[in-house]
Formats: C-alpha cells, sequence, structure tokens
C-alpha cells in the first residue's frame, strides 16, 4: 500500500510541476527545444514574467536567433532598468546580430552595443562579464568608429581589480591580438598558476601549439595538466 501511496505522490508531484518548472528542469538538462514549449506556454499565462523571458532569451541566443534574443532581452530590460546583467545581455545579443550583418547595418548597432555594456558596467561595479564584453568590444572594432586598445586596458585593469585571473586573461587576450606574443605568455602564465583551470590551461596551451610553435612546452603543459585532473 505504501508503495503505491508513494508511486501516486511522485506522480501527482511531476503533473503539478508548473510550465515555469518544467522548462527549467529540461534547461539544466540542455534540452533547449523542449524546453522553450513550456516557457511560451508559461509566457500565455504570465506574459511579463522576466525569468521566463530571460530563458527564452537565452536559449534563442543559443541557437543564433539574434532577433529573438533581442526582443526577450529588450523586454526584460525595460522592465528592470536598474539590473545590470539584463543590459549586457541585450548588448551581447545586438553585438552578435551586429557580427552577422553587413557593414552598413552592423555600424547602425555599434553605438547601442557599447551603450548597453557601459550601463551594465556603471550599474554593477563588480560586474565581469560587461567589463570582459568592453574589453572585447574595443579591441575588435575598427578605430574609426572607436575601437582603442587604451579604452580595452582600462576594463582590462577593473577587471585585475575584482579577479586576476580575469585580468590577466584579458590582458593576454589584448596582446595575443596585437601579436605581442612573448607579453601574452606572461600573463597567461599569471593566469594558469592562479586559476589552474580548464580555461586558463586552454589559452596557454593554444599560444604554445598555435601561435608562439613551442609544442615541446605545450606538450609538458597539456601533461602537468593532465596529472592535476586525473
Amino acid at each position: 500500500m505504501k508503495y503505491y501511496f508513494c508511486l501516486f505522490f511522485i506522480s501527482f508531484s511531476l503533473f503539478s510541476q508548473s510550465n515555469f518548472e518544467k522548462g527549467e528542469k529540461l534547461f539544466v538538462q540542455k534540452k533547449y527545444k523542449e524546453a522553450k514549449v513550456y516557457f511560451n506556454n508559461n509566457l500565455e499565462e504570465h506574459p511579463s514574467d522576466l525569468k521566463t523571458l530571460e530563458y527564452l532569451g537565452d536559449i534563442a541566443g543559443i541557437y543564433k536567433e539574434w532577433d529573438e534574443a533581442i526582443e526577450c532581452y529588450e523586454n526584460i530590460k525595460k522592465q528592470k532598468p536598474q539590473n545590470a546583467n539584463y543590459h549586457y545581455k541585450y548588448g551581447g545579443a545586438l553585438g552578435m546580430k551586429a557580427k552577422e550583418s553587413n557593414k552598413f547595418a552592423a555600424l547602425g548597432m555599434i553605438d547601442d552595443v557599447e551603450n548597453s555594456f557601459l550601463t551594465a558596467v556603471k550599474l554593477d561595479k563588480t560586474h565581469i562579464d560587461s567589463r570582459w564584453a568592453l574589453v572585447m568590444f574595443y579591441i575588435e572594432i575598427p578605430a574609426i568608429i572607436g575601437g582603442s586598445e587604451k579604452k580595452a586596458q582600462v576594463y582590462s585593469n577593473e577587471l585585475m581589480q575584482l579577479s586576476k585571473v580575469d585580468g590577466y586573461l584579458s590582458k593576454g587576450y589584448i596582446d595575443v591580438y596585437f601579436k605581442r606574443y612573448k607579453n601574452a605568455e606572461k600573463n597567461y602564465l599569471n593566469a594558469h598558476k592562479i586559476g589552474n583551470s580548464q580555461i586558463t590551461f586552454e589559452k596557454l596551451y593554444d599560444l604554445y601549439l598555435n601561435k608562439l610553435n613551442e609544442k615541446t612546452k605545450a606538450n609538458q603543459l597539456k601533461e602537468n595538466f593532465n596529472k592535476k585532473i586525473g
């Protein structure tokens, strides 16, 4: 009797889960298309639910459906204009659309991308992702429309204050972009000594293997890291 009661309880529990809870569970399992169905159902019942809109924006971003992602993030940042992460996500989706657009269309988006990241930085003095976004933004766009290593270094320095690993990684990223590979090695080594993570390993390994052509160092790094995680 207890066995059947347990089965009934479990079945009832699953049945009673909300559309949002079902969608969130599937999202965590990386079953994004299935999750989207439940999130859309929840949105019909709760059209302004911020978390549902954010999940739908995230799913759209995963599938590179930038217009849909932009619409979701724009909606939530308008509802919560003091939330740094919403501005960051909006700027990120807009930036990715700009990258995939023709030059003239992209030019019309640049200011909004920059302003979104700058707003996120102002709203949250500890927001790491928006500072990373600005480092990459100022390095990758041409100087004639606002690109600047000096500006990128400002936010790299802020990252250094918030997280030494991110600070060194961002400086290494800038050095690699400008082909200052020996300087990049120093920064990536510092990042790896502190973080000793998959990300710091991959950055340093790629530098040795594909930029400095130092296969011996690359192999030694890989061997040591595999021992650490093995």
